[in-house]
């Protein structure tokens, strides 16, 4: 095992004391609340279905670190925002990140180390890949304890900045610089699925094939579902109107404005124009026509912001087959879509999921994946144990500093494994109340993983 210089660090005096540090500490954790992410994960029964879902090739003999331990240990050290396999070298031996990989807290018995963990991400087929995919899926379906009436699915794509030369690496114009493309699909601020694509491609790519695994899986849950899918207009492709037209499927989906549609919208332009040159006011004006572009199969209903204001004409468009008011349609249903772009950065910024480093392709989608069940597990103690809390909305960097970040003194007994957590934790009576809360959750029923 490696150990740490055990040279004092030297601070400035303090009056007439000297003051050192070192990392002599022994069983301690700054990490405290990882036990309630294990806690959560167990009821969720998560790493039990990603680990039935990864194929173990090993020879059982000579395992010493079991695939689920390693899974949890990944996921939930994602979680406590150690972002480098490199951290698990000095974070093998944290008593708390033992515990919530299923281990009794041992400085001689250590988690898995950066290069085990490593051979793990490179030994990941195409096919594991698709059924850690749908444990995702299915975590969502769990999630719901009655079937849905309606769900609006929000895609949109995303730049992933590489600095290697990794497989599937491409200059992207439009990002400038060298990115993969990977493919997002929420439902409010549930994740649902994350795909990794090389950027040479349309942003649409492989979303028409996505949605239809989707739908197919949801509709088996729940065959009464009404479902919308909701993008940019990087997704606006008629092959996929088509085919949710064919459905039953619902769809509101920016529109890129071109010469024909400013033409067609010119009534509600020139009036919006009219208005704000007599009032001096910003005007907003909405209404809907039917248009087809030339590569369109049928006419379709494009609804019309005609907006006015100090800086001139901007106009916006929107195709949909959503019996609604224009006006509604736009402003409580299409610009919500903005809100999943908070929730890809957040994954992003606080849950690394674009640090796809690897060179193997195949390594780097199974990256993507590890961050998204991480975000899975946050989004779940958002959901059932903070809510009605000043933490039910909050971001998971800051769920991480004021419930995660915890100092403890562990001590490990014949009996007994305590916890003892910092008296100055100034979050305790929270920290009780989501216990509470997760441990009231059932724990899943024997082979339900």
């Amino acid at each position: 095992m490696t150990h740490c210089n055990t040279d004092p660090i030297r601070f400035a005096s303090l009056g007439s004391k000297t003051v050192v540090a070192d990392f002599l500490g022994g069983r301690l954790t700054t990490d405290g609340g990882a036990l309630l992410l294990r806690e959560l994960a167990d009821r969720l029964g998560l790493f039990d279905a990603l680990d039935t879902a990864i194929p173990d090739p090993r020879n059982p003999v000579f395992i010493i670190h079991d695939q689920k331990a390693m899974i949890a240990q990944r996921v939930i050290a994602i979680a406590l925002g150690y972002e480098d396999l490199n951290d698990h070298q000095t974070l093998r031996t944290d008593p708390a990140l033992q515990m919530a990989a299923g281990h009794i807290p041992d400085e001689d018995l250590s988690l898995a180390s950066p290069p085990t963990l490593c051979r793990l991400e490179n030994r990941i087929q195409r096919q594991t890949l698709v059924r850690i995919g749908a444990v995702l899926v299915d975590q969502f379906i769990a999630s719901h304890p009655q079937p849905p009436e309606h769900l609006i699915l929000d895609f949109d794509a995303t730049n992933d900045p590489v600095h290697g030369q990794q497989e599937g690496r491409f200059f992207h114009g439009y990002y400038d610089h060298y990115c993969f493309l990977p493919l997002y699909v929420f439902c409010g601020d549930e994740l649902l699925t994350a795909y990794l694509r090389p950027s040479n491609i349309d942003a649409s790519k492989h979303s028409r094939a996505l949605l239809k695994l989707l739908v197919a899986r949801l509709r088996q849950a729940w065959p009464e579902v009404k479902i919308t899918i909701r993008a940019d207009s990087g997704f606006c492709r008629w092959r996929l109107m088509r085919w949710c037209d064919s459905q039953g499927l619902g769809y509101v989906l920016g529109l890129a404005r071109n010469p024909v549609l400013e033409r067609l919208a010119t009534d509600w332009t020139a009036r919006a124009k009219r208005q704000f040159l007599k009032t001096g006011q910003p005007q907003r004006i909405f209404g809907s026509f039917s248009y087809a572009a030339s590569s369109w199969d049928r006419p379709r209903r494009v609804i019309i912001k005609a907006e006015h204001n100090a800086k001139g004409s901007n106009p916006r468009f929107i195709v949909a087959n959503v019996p609604v008011d224009p006006q509604e349609l736009y402003e409580d249903v299409y610009c919500q879509r903005g809100d999943m772009e908070n929730r890809i950065k957040e994954q992003q910024m606080d849950l690394f999921a674009d640090r796809t480093s690897c060179h193997r392709y195949l390594a780097n989608q199974f990256r993507l994946l590890l961050s998204s069940a991480a975000y899975v597990l946050v989004q779940a103690l958002r959901r059932t144990a903070l809510r009605e809390t000043d933490l039910e909305t909050a971001q998971v960097g800051t769920i991480r500093l004021k419930l995660l970040k915890v100092a403890a003194r562990v001590v490990v007994t014949a009996r007994r494994v305590v916890f003892h957590l910092a008296s100055s934790y100034p979050f305790q009576e929270q920290f009780r109340v989501v216990l509470g809360r997760i441990t009231s959750i059932p724990m899943p029923a024997a082979g339900a993983g």
